[in-house]
């Protein structure tokens, strides 16, 4: 789990499907029980050794068992989460042309490089209006 100003939020899909999860007052087998879900595999889903489907229609469904809220942040996280642990970028950034370009900023931003202050603002930017 990540910290960042004394707020913790899960940096794996499983960490964050168990926390919402408990937030809700389910046990494992209470919210398996309760959506149909196998508690087996949605053991294994948290502790990550089975990783999230690729089923939009499934994931979707879920995230709302976990009570979030379309295209709230929480939502966003969830994808963001489930396309990360496939090694994947989430399908709206690849949706935008002008922002894919400019990945290659990113990736040698997360690998250490180098970045100046105004390629990142521009990188930034480009993100935002695509």
């Amino acid at each position: 789990m990540n910290k960042s100003q004394g707020v913790s939020f899960p940096s794996t899909f499983g960490e964050f499907f168990r926390q919402k999860r408990i937030s809700l007052g389910f046990t494992l087998r209470s919210f398996c029980e309760r959506y149909g879900y196998d508690p087996g595999n949605i053991s294994r889903l948290e502790r990550g050794i089975l990783p999230p489907t690729e089923d939009q229609d499934k994931l979707q469904a879920l995230a709302k068992a976990l009570g979030l809220k379309e295209e709230s942040s929480e939502w966003v996280t969830f994808f963001d989460l489930a396309y990360i642990s496939k090694g994947k970028i989430p399908s709206d950034i690849l949706s935008k042309p002008r922002a894919t370009e400019h990945l290659p900023l990113l990736f040698r931003t997360a690998r250490g490089k180098k970045l100046s202050k105004k390629k990142l603002q521009a990188l930034i930017k480009i993100l935002r209006e695509s």
